[in-house]
């Protein structure tokens, strides 16, 4: 009896052979022939399941796109049964960070993919997120349950915050990435902001 092939497990490894290689050498030098050796692989192999280069990549970035929201719900779920918005805030921002090999991946790939896209129509017309706003959405909402609870200034513009936690959090990361700062002065930096804007509990004033 012929084996069965698992076609959702051997996309998965090619994406992942495709990460490791970008991440050792950066997604503009990746090729399918080089994915094809990373998983073990025949190069025809990898041009029956992705046809292009252009396909391989977006498959990829999906991959490791899903990867990084895995890690933001861990962290959230190590914040507690029931954490407040802060701390939800927190997670998600602290996630993005390049703290450790993963997030030092997901940050340098997606930059990269930006960069890439800004020259290349194929990748510009597939974008590998399809809610760029999610996390801006998602930030958002937060501050405005944060708002509504007494614990940020009744007049703060939150979706204006959250595009600036947002903005500072890329930037932050981009800087730890070439050895500008720590990633513990940049957490102390995201931190600081949030200390502005959060009331502490003890503070907050009753909305009415």
């Amino acid at each position: 009896m012929p084996k069965r092939v698992d076609h959702v497990q051997r996309r998965t490894e090619m994406a992942e052979a495709l990460v490791r290689v970008a991440g050792r050498r950066g997604l503009h030098a990746v090729g399918m022939r080089d994915v094809a050796a990373e998983a073990g692989v025949s190069l025809r192999l990898v041009q029956y399941y992705f046809e292009t280069k252009e396909k391989l990549l977006l498959f990829g970035l999906e991959h490791l796109a899903q990867r990084f929201g895995e890690r933001v719900s861990a962290r959230v779920r190590a914040a507690g049964s029931s954490p407040r918005p802060r701390a939800m805030v927190e997670a998600l921002l602290m996630a993005a960070l390049p703290v450790d090999e993963e997030s030092r991946t997901f940050h340098l790939l997606y930059t990269s993919y930006a960069v890439l896209s800004v020259n290349d129509q194929a990748l510009a017309d597939q974008p590998f997120i399809n809610n760029p706003d999610a996390a801006e959405d998602a930030v958002a909402a937060l501050l405005v349950q944060a708002q509504e609870s007494g614990l940020l200034e009744p007049d703060l513009d939150t979706r204006l915050e959250a595009v600036s936690l947002l903005a500072m959090s890329a930037g932050l990361g981009t800087s730890v990435l070439v050895g500008q700062r720590s990633p513990e002065s940049a957490a102390a930096v995201l931190g600081h902001h949030l200390d502005r804007i959060f009331r502490t509990p003890g503070s907050a004033k009753a909305i009415p």
